[in-house]
């Protein structure tokens, strides 16, 4: 675990766990490095480095007031790669972190970069445009920003006890200790960085990223992921990313890390070793 600092200053702290070929992980809204460690356990366990940063704003790095955008988590990103001289690396992205992912391949290309994973992912735009009729309306967005603004805990709390993990499903089987561990890793966050990522995760158009991917690409998804839903995201991002492979988990939450965690985590390994 260590630290460091952007061009701009800000502080992003990082888990360094293993050995071997690197795996970056780029994690979802509000959460933190935390949110990977059974993939980064599971994995750095069969050999490889497993390598999770807090984005900028969140977790256990420095809170800028301005540059919460995905285009400066993309270059925070880079920074880090560089300075940890990342070579060959396959990156994982989940929801936000998808985004990352594709915006880091769209601005600084794979010349570092071996294979990519998009987990439940925000590409290529959550919001409904012109070009993309069949996005979320604004006013959907404008709601969670409103609630957080409200009651940022009990926004969190309401989200995690619910359509995250799909625990507000019938017949669910409810863990209060992830809804417990979400929270806390969403309060971690900066107020006004998480307030600002709701803006870059779901207005940020990443078509012309994802037609740079020139990677073999895996991309997985839950079939009842009610935070990012299917049909606007990987079907679409399928399609854009050339040769990408599309998995698709049956009944499968937006949380796919902790709800299908044994079953991710053996697809991953397949496809990192493949």
């Amino acid at each position: 675990m260590g630290t460091i600092t952007t061009q701009d200053g800000t502080e992003i702290y990082y888990k360094d766990w293993g050995s071997g070929q690197p795996i970056t992980f780029s994690h979802g809204w509000p959460l933190n490095s935390d949110a990977w460690e059974s993939q980064m356990f599971f994995l750095a366990s069969h050999g490889y480095r497993c390598i999770a940063h807090d984005r900028r704003g969140h977790g256990c790095s420095s809170q800028p007031w301005q540059s919460n955008d995905m285009d400066a988590y993309a270059d925070d990103l880079a920074e880090l790669f560089q300075a940890l001289d990342l070579q060959d690396a396959v990156m994982i992205g989940h929801s936000t972190g998808g985004g990352e992912v594709a915006r880091f391949i769209g601005r600084h290309g794979t010349s570092r970069v071996a294979k990519a994973v998009l987990m439940g992912s925000v590409t290529p735009i959550m919001v409904r445009t012109e070009a993309n009729p069949g996005g979320l309306p604004l006013e959907v967005f404008d709601g969670f920003r409103a609630a957080y603004l409200a009651n940022r805990a009990q926004f969190f709390l309401d989200i995690a006890s619910g359509p995250f993990f799909g625990f507000n499903r019938p017949g669910a089987t409810v863990s209060q200790g992830t809804i417990q561990s979400w929270w806390q890793q969403g309060m971690m966050s900066g107020h006004k960085n998480a307030y600002d990522c709701i803006q870059a995760f779901s207005e940020t158009d990443f078509t012309e990223d994802l037609k740079k991917f020139d990677i073999p690409t895996l991309i997985i998804h839950g079939d009842d992921d009610q935070i990012v839903p299917l049909e606007a995201s990987a079907l679409l991002a399928a399609k854009l990313i050339p040769n990408a492979i599309l998995k698709l988990y049956s009944g499968g939450s937006h949380s796919l890390g902790d709800t299908s965690k044994d079953q991710l985590n053996t697809d991953l390994l397949a496809f990192v070793q493949s």
